[in-house]
């Protein structure tokens, strides 16, 4: 679980729990995942609420083939002050969802105090779940709203374009958590050279930057380097068609180890399968559509590995 910080503290009720679903790279299945989570989550009793974060490209709706009266824009723009007004009540029991449908055009860019009204008026909804769907990209609304919940997972493809976003994602994710946490302005103008991947001052890995910042404010480099340790994003590899491409998880987590110092967990992956296609042309999430797909029955494992906070195994993959 990521540790809440700064801003972000103290907004949530002991029960509540905050999924975060990004990715760095569109089309890597992030409003699949989170939609799917939501519903599977339901089925085991919860009260989910789903919010479409992807502002400026919202399509969560279509996902799960609702059509919004009221969305995120008429709460950003002020038409409507209280976010409740905002909730849409979907088909399945127990599923709530914000859309970010119709959305204008200067959504995509909030200001920082739209935001963060945004963020915590959404934290202090009445639900046992919240997953919010996030845009592609590293901007920093995406890694705001990454960042401020208790669960970040990220979607990856076996794609390396895919997998170097996810890089590109987690290292700017852990800045900019760094930044929040830097209290003293000479740390925060090194964590933004640090941010420039071809700095002069050789910072390359997270670990580099604590290194420097510790070398200067000694104090500051401890805090960092506590950080390190409750910063835990969740992986899960999707549209997996081979034994190779499901071993993904732990590679890119041995090289999150390695390289930048950061933990990562395997949480899961999602077969490749026809029915997901085939679902989302009908505008029908998977697990109502095809409950008994391949894809479906991987969607409820990482489900389950989500809520107990356990990893993948190497060795379920190994004796398949």
């Amino acid at each position: 679980m990521m540790e809440n910080i700064g801003l972000f503290s103290g907004l949530q009720t002991p029960k509540k729990e905050i999924w975060a679903v990004g990715g760095g790279k569109g089309g890597t299945g992030k409003s699949f995942l989170a939609a799917n989570l939501g519903i599977a989550l339901t089925r085991m009793g919860k009260r989910v609420l789903l919010v479409d974060a992807d502002l400026g490209c919202a399509n969560l709706h279509t996902c799960l083939g609702v059509t919004p009266g009221t969305t995120l824009s008429d709460f950003i723009q002020g038409k409507i002050r209280n976010i409740e007004s905002v909730l849409t009540q979907t088909e399945i029991p127990n599923l709530a969802l914000i859309s970010g449908a119709q959305d204008y055009l200067e959504i995509a860019n909030p200001k920082h105090s739209q935001k963060m009204r945004l963020i915590r008026q959404i934290h202090e909804l009445n639900f046992e779940y919240i997953i919010l769907d996030l845009g592609a990209g590293t901007s920093f609304t995406n890694l705001d709203f990454f960042l401020s919940a208790d669960t970040g997972i990220l979607s990856v493809i076996p794609e390396p374009t895919s997998i170097e976003n996810v890089y590109r994602f987690i290292k700017s994710a852990f800045y900019r958590r760094f930044k929040k946490i830097a209290r003293d302005p000479e740390v925060k103008e090194m964590i933004t050279l640090a941010m420039d991947e071809k700095n002069e001052r050789g910072i390359r890995t997270p670990h580099d930057l604590i290194d420097q910042v510790a070398a200067m404010n000694e104090k500051a480099g401890q805090k960092l380097k506590e950080a390190v340790y409750t910063f835990a994003p969740k992986i899960v590899v999707n549209q997996v068609r081979s034994k190779d491409d499901m071993t993904l998880g732990f590679s890119m987590r041995s090289s999150c180890g390695k390289y930048f110092g950061i933990k990562v967990d395997y949480a899961g992956y999602i077969e490749y399968d026809d029915h997901v296609w085939q679902a989302t042309k009908k505008k029908r999430p998977l697990l109502l559509e095809f409950p008994y797909s391949s894809a479906a029955r991987c969607l409820e494992r990482t489900v389950s590995n989500l809520m107990k906070k356990e990893e993948l195994k190497l060795n379920s993959i190994v004796n398949q």
